[in-house]
């Protein structure tokens, strides 16, 4: 069995997915963290992470005609969060948030590349 371009795709899409939710859920559930946490970016993190891991990754895997528009629709959506953290919370969002941000926009546009070789 080969592993496609889309296969590696599929699995990174479910691995930064699982990772997001993984971030989230720490803090929903009172993790303290040593850094500002902004109310509304864990629960995010969770809710998009489950929707990549769960749903996008399967479209992505099932060659679904959707699979790619999902993928965009994530990359604007951490996209636009990283905005508004670098602009409306620029003097609170903690250095890892925005990180965390930025690493996974990065991914997406390399799911994205995979999905369009």
């Amino acid at each position: 069995m080969s592993i496609t371009s889309t296969n590696i795709a599929a699995l990174t899409a479910f691995l930064i997915g699982a990772m997001s939710a993984a971030a989230g859920v720490m803090v929903v559930i009172g993790k303290p963290m040593k850094y500002h946490v902004i109310d509304w970016l864990p629960v995010y993190n969770l809710i998009l992470g489950l929707i990549s891991a769960f749903f996008t990754s399967i479209l992505i895997c099932q060659g679904n005609q959707i699979g790619l528009p999902a993928a965009a629709t994530t990359l604007a959506g951490h996209s636009i969060v990283l905005l508004i953290l670098r602009t409306r919370y620029r003097d609170v969002a903690a250095k890892q948030s925005v990180g965390a941000t930025l690493f996974r926009i990065i991914v997406w546009l390399l799911i994205i590349a995979l999905m369009l070789v």
